[in-house]
């Protein structure tokens, strides 16, 4: 009797917590066939678990879409708008204000979990201006963390806040496979009596492209889709797209041929990755206990309104992103339909290990009930999309004819951003309506609407030509969500039963919509 109690009492005879692991990846997109090199992770956790069919980040780039992952939190909440210190990307600021309240945080002091973290944390993280590689955010236990943006050889990694630097040497370099070896004798040292969360980071697909030798002739008759809005002028958009010269040289399209093939290459090594973890987990028995979440901070477009290679857009292709799931009480070779974003991924992972969400400030809700398969379960259906451009006053030297404050040119000088590439969406999934309302915060105060149900790939901008309610009701909608924290970022949507609209409440004195953009200081 005894011994009894001693194995009910023990770790090993309680019910443990399930264990979380976050893959994330860098630039993969999922709508121009980002997933189809993943072999292996569409078996091992695809066809294990749910795939998300609708997974979208608030802001189509790195360091905003991080750090939203992080804080479940909108970048209007957080305040990281960019890749910049400047726009508040891992800046002490940011160190201060938000760190201290992260998911992993609130994982290893509030619920006694062992935190992990390798691979490409914020693009800025590293600077000397921040703090250096000596800075270990809270909230981890073991920290490998990759100084600046993303690379594959020649970089220099935080090993719990000592610089370890890396040469080219493929066999202990390449970072893919170190940051796999490097989760994998986690796994084989860690705590048994603690669960474990691990998040790993990897540089793939995001430039340089770098493959692993072996890898390095796969995919040698792949290109880019030539899908309906691949090399046509983006007519009535912004002028960014309007911009981009129509149709591609021969040269550009060559090159995004090659970057394409080139990122599909690096994702091998992804999935190599994968299959490892998988593999560690089920040989120490835990993989039956463990949540496996697999995703990316942004899409990509590769040559989508003549814009050669990047993110940053407002576009399905930019926002839309991987998301899979597999772990206790998932069933297999599941998929969902339902609007998810990743500001929901912290209240989904901090509600598995059982932590009150009511306690956080969190922007975004927890996908238990649908990994369930939950059927009473009510669901957003709207978010929010939000970005401030990138830029300065100066002109780009390769493109002084274009004038100040375009940025990210190409030798053609078609440019991806610039400092009033800023704008703010409401994307709407609902019954009835698959619609974007997009407003740009320039002087044309620009608006584009998109029909997705008629028009997938968003050719057509119907922000002329749609009901002038419908169009009233949605731009007070995104001036609601431009403002909102924590639950009123869950309120009904303008398609939902329990939407409530009063007009006056649209327009001041002079009749100009009140509030189109929230400018706050960082």
């Amino acid at each position: 009797l005894a011994l009894a109690a001693l194995m009910v009492l023990s770790p090993v005879g309680a019910a443990r917590r399930p264990n979380v692991v976050l893959i994330l990846t860098d630039d993969q997109d999922v709508v121009l066939g980002g997933m189809t090199p993943l072999k292996k992770t569409n078996a091992l956790i695809a066809q294990m678990g749910i795939t998300f069919l609708n997974a979208y980040v608030p802001s189509a780039l790195c360091c905003p879409s991080r750090a939203s992952i992080l804080t479940g939190k909108y970048p209007h909440n957080h305040h990281v708008v960019n890749n910049t210190l400047e726009g508040n990307c891992s800046s002490k600021l940011w160190q201060k204000i938000q760190e201290p309240y992260t998911f992993p945080a609130l994982l290893k002091n509030m619920c006694g979990y062992q935190t992990f973290f390798a691979g490409k944390y914020l693009n800025e993280y590293g600077a000397e201006d921040a703090g250096g590689v000596g800075h270990v955010p809270p909230g981890w236990s073991f920290w490998y963390a990759l100084e600046k943006n993303s690379k594959y050889y020649n970089y220099t990694l935080s090993v719990n806040g000592k610089a370890r630097k890396h040469g080219e040497n493929y066999s202990v370099d390449y970072l893919t496979d170190v940051l796999a070896n490097m989760s994998l004798d986690f796994l084989e040292y860690k705590s048994n009596f603690e669960p474990f969360f691990m998040m790993v980071s990897t540089p793939a697909p995001h430039s340089p492209w770098t493959a692993a030798p072996q890898y390095t002739k796969s995919f040698q008759n792949v290109s880019a889709p030539r899908n309906s809005n691949f090399n046509i002028h983006g007519k009535n958009k912004h002028w960014l797209i309007r911009q981009a010269k129509t149709p591609m040289t021969n040269s550009s399209i060559q090159f995004l041929d090659d970057a394409y093939r080139k990122r599909w290459q690096t994702l091998l090594s992804v999935d190599d990755l994968v299959e490892k973890l998988v593999k560690k987990l089920e040989l120490n028995g835990e993989l039956d206990n463990t949540y496996i979440f697999y995703t990316s901070d942004n899409g990509y477009h590769t040559g989508q309104f003549s814009l050669p290679i990047d993110k940053r857009q407002l576009y399905e292709f930019d926002i839309k992103v991987p998301l899979l799931v597999r772990g206790p009480g998932i069933k297999p070779n599941q998929t969902n339909k339902m609007l998810v974003a990743n500001i929901d991924l912290g209240p989904t992972i901090l509600d598995i290990a059982g932590y009150d969400l009511n306690k956080t400030q969190m922007d975004g809700m927890s996908l238990l009930p649908l990994l369930k398969g939950d059927k009473n379960v009510t669901w957003r259906s709207d978010f929010l999309v939000e970005y401030q451009g990138e830029g300065y006053n100066g002109s780009d030297p390769t493109c002084p004819g274009l004038g100040p404050g375009v940025t990210h040119c190409f030798p053609d000088c078609v440019c991806e951003d610039s400092y009033n590439n800023t704008y703010a969406c409401v994307r709407t999934l609902s019954t009835s309506w698959d619609l974007q309302y997009c407003e740009f915060d320039d002087r044309e105060v620009f608006v584009e609407v998109y029909n997705l149900t008629a028009d997938p790939h968003q050719i057509n901008n119907i922000a002329k030509t749609i009901d002038q309610e419908i169009l009233e009701k949605m731009n007070y909608r995104l001036m609601m969500l431009q403002s909102c924290s924590g639950a009123t970022c869950r309120t009904p949507g303008v398609f939902d039963p329990g939407y409530k609209f009063d007009p006056r409440l649209m327009f001041s004195n002079h009749g100009v919509p009140a509030r189109r953009f929230s400018t706050r200081s960082l």
